[in-house]
């Protein structure tokens, strides 16, 4: 039975892929076919409606996420064009947190890339169904059964072909749809927006026997109804097989592959299609699960427009000016109804929050609305400390969902004002970018008293200082580069802290006892805080982590952030009468620091992995340039004409490699780096 509920109409889905597979043009033509745009925006024309940002055309990039609502068959998708560079993991990861499905695109020549790699991983954490577009099939090296290959061994996925190619590079013409076994061929001359079905052709007819045999004994092996249909007449009417298909992608079984060319204008109504038939409604994902701010209790939210109300701030942007320009917070909306002019709870904040406006997002522009539904994304304006991560609810309802989290930033740069005073117009202005990115970070040095900004990499650095100039016309100037490390131990190690003081006009007295293991490279932080039941007041432990936590930012030697860490509260003693928060959280720090300082403390940099693409002839080359950085190679590949090389370098010494590259390949070769992991920093290496 067809469902035909509201919530069973609308799509939450987002676009992710490595960079230049092709997925701003693949939203492009989405929008042009559901009517949304009237021309195709190209990202070599720097006209495209997803990258609205001055920067993003002029780059060729996309930069920061993209909302736009679309219409189609009688279905509101709601798509999300995320970034596929490196340096803006962070939009990529706060928009998988509220999607209900995404689509990875995949270049049809260059596979599975770093980056598709790191997105599909992120989009796996959070448990949202796939689906693959392989796009690009009309470039001169791509290789729809290679691209499959790379899905199974790479991604550890199992690929399900829906549709195939026919030809491949310049005699890529069309597809075989293998769910209606049927050719497709698109009119050139309508910009793809008509298309014809034929027969399949001749020479592909027994490939496309086999490859829609093993769709439909894939399909029938997950459920039994499917499979006694199967047996009886060893085939499935399409409706079964949509079915079966929309069930396995659901549940994580396969992921249903589509092919094309979207700047060819070819496939992309399949993948449309796909969107509305396999990927899930609002209804259809586990509901939403938080914790009473209050009590801690945790509570189910399943989604529903008559419950209560709960959304999740996603993302804020914050347009420059003197006066501020406003600040949009991005909601979804997963349970109840928003509406203008009304109030809404803030858990984090414990306090309520006016949303003046409501919009429905179409990149830059955006349409007034009253209110919005269950299962909606928005914009809201008018909220002035709701930030990322952030749950609004009724006040009679309060619920926290879990916070998003974000990678640590990997480089940081001075930056000074050109004019002087000027300065602390420039803090306001990275004050305000720095609350819309969780992964750009402004601090001042205490010993230089200049202005430092960390984020993911020289690119984020260098955007975020054009955004200064061009939104907030501030005049600034960017240091060079630099590596932020972290700091971790090797050994265990234990260390006592008394702290016994008068301070406010009354005793404070409390002692901690802590002892220091080392995890492995990515372990983070860990708390254990069995050895304190009995000799310290359980309102007290909570103090003792978190003193131990904020520790952490501060560091051991160079106070860089301590990392792979973990603590356990051996013991301590509280007074009757004198112990408070303040003693133990002391207390708590000393232990710490000092236990760390006898655990063999070393220094971590950032290890970046690399792919990088060259002819044959210079391949000996670039193993050496990549020696002498400090890097190895782990793996190579035969492609085409070309080899892939597999490295991991250390960040420290991979400034300006792009130029080296370049010159050791006579400009045939590139690269692609995104960050592995923490490790320890070579003594030849080490910055001190």
């Amino acid at each position: 039975m067809a469902r035909t509920t509201r919530l069973s109409t609308i799509r939450n889905m987002g676009v992710i892929a490595h960079i230049d597979a092709g997925k701003t043009t693949t939203s492009e033509r989405i929008l042009f076919y559901t009517g949304s745009s009237h021309r195709l925006g190209d990202v070599d024309h720097g006209n495209t409606t997803t990258d609205w940002m001055d920067q993003e055309r002029e780059r060729g990039i996309t930069i920061t996420s993209a909302a736009i609502t679309v219409e189609y068959r009688k279905h509101q998708i709601n798509i999300i064009d995320t970034p596929g560079h490196v340096d803006f993991t962070a939009e990529v990861e706060r928009c998988l947190r509220v999607l209900d499905g995404v689509v990875v695109v995949l270049c049809g020549r260059g596979g599975v890339e770093p980056q598709s790699e790191m997105v599909w991983r992120q989009a796996q954490r959070y448990s949202v169904p796939r689906l693959v577009f392989v796009n690009k099939m009309d470039r001169l090296g791509a290789s729809f059964e290679r691209t499959l290959g790379e899905i199974r061994e790479v991604l550890g996925a199992t690929p399900l072909p829906l549709y195939l190619p026919i030809g491949a590079e310049s005699r890529f013409e069309g597809v075989i749809d293998l769910i209606h076994n049927r050719a497709i061929y698109w009119d050139q001359d309508t910009q793809g927006a008509e298309f014809r079905f034929a027969e399949i052709p001749a020479e592909l007819h027994d490939e496309a026997g086999v490859e829609r045999r093993h769709l439909l004994e894939t399909v029938a092996a997950e459920d039994e109804a499917l499979l006694e249909k199967f047996i009886e007449n060893d085939d499935l009417d399409v409706e079964d097989l949509r079915s079966g298909i929309r069930s396995g992608t659901l549940k994580h079984l396969f992921v249903p592959v589509f092919v094309g060319a979207a700047l060819r204008n070819i496939g992309v109504q399949c993948l449309m299609d796909g969107i509305i038939d396999f990927l899930p409604a609002p209804d259809e994902v586990p509901p939403q699960v938080g914790e009473h701010p209050e009590t801690g209790e945790r509570e189910v939210r399943p989604p529903a427009v008559k419950g209560p109300v709960t959304a999740l701030v996603f993302k804020t942007y914050t347009s420059g000016g003197e006066t501020g320009g406003g600040r949009m917070n991005f909601l979804r909306v997963y349970s109840g109804k928003l509406a203008e002019g009304d109030f809404y709870y803030n858990s984090r904040l414990g306090e309520k929050e006016r949303i003046a406006r409501l919009y429905r997002a179409h990149a830059d522009k955006k349409s007034r609305t009253k209110e919005v539904l269950a299962g909606d994304i928005c914009i809201a304006t008018g909220m002035k400390k709701s930030r990322t991560g952030d749950t609004l609810t009724d006040l009679e309802h309060p619920l926290a969902l879990e916070e998003l989290t974000f990678p640590t930033p990997v480089v940081m740069s001075s930056l000074e004002a050109r004019v002087t005073g000027d300065e602390e117009k420039i803090l306001n202005a990275l004050g305000r970018l720095s609350e819309d990115d969780p992964t750009f970070q402004v601090s001042i040095d205490d010993d230089t008293g200049q202005t430092v900004i960390k984020g993911m990499g020289e690119l984020h650095l260098q955007v975020l200082e054009d955004r200064l100039v061009r939104e907030f016309n501030l005049k600034v100037r960017l240091g060079k580069p630099q590596v932020t490390y972290r700091e971790t131990i090797t050994s265990i190690s234990s260390a006592m802290s008394e702290y016994d003081r008068t301070a406010g006009g009354r005793e404070h007295f409390a002692r901690v006892e802590l002892k220091v293991s080392p995890l492995g490279r990515g372990g983070g932080f860990g708390f254990d805080e069995k050895g304190g039941a009995g000799s310290i007041p359980p309102e007290f432990i909570k103090a003792v982590e978190t003193a131990v936590r904020d520790a952490c930012d501060s560091g051991i030697r160079y106070g860089y952030p301590i990392q792979d860490v973990k603590v356990h509260l051996v013991g301590g003693r509280a007074h009757e009468v004198n112990s408070s928060e303040l003693a133990f959280r002391n207390a708590a720090m000393a232990a710490f620091r000092d236990a760390c300082r006898n655990a063999a403390p070393i220094l971590l940099e950032p290890i970046m992995r690399l792919e990088i693409v060259c002819p044959g002839e210079f391949v000996g080359g670039v193993h050496q340039q990549l020696a002498a950085r400090g890097g190895r190679v782990i793996g190579t590949e035969p492609r085409d004409d070309v080899q892939i090389l597999r490295a991991k370098a250390p960040l420290s010494q991979m400034f300006g490699y792009a130029t080296d590259l370049r010159s050791a390949t006579q400009g045939r070769g590139s690269y692609t780096m995104v960050f592995d992991m923490f490790d320890r920093v070579s003594i030849e290496r080490e910055p001190f």
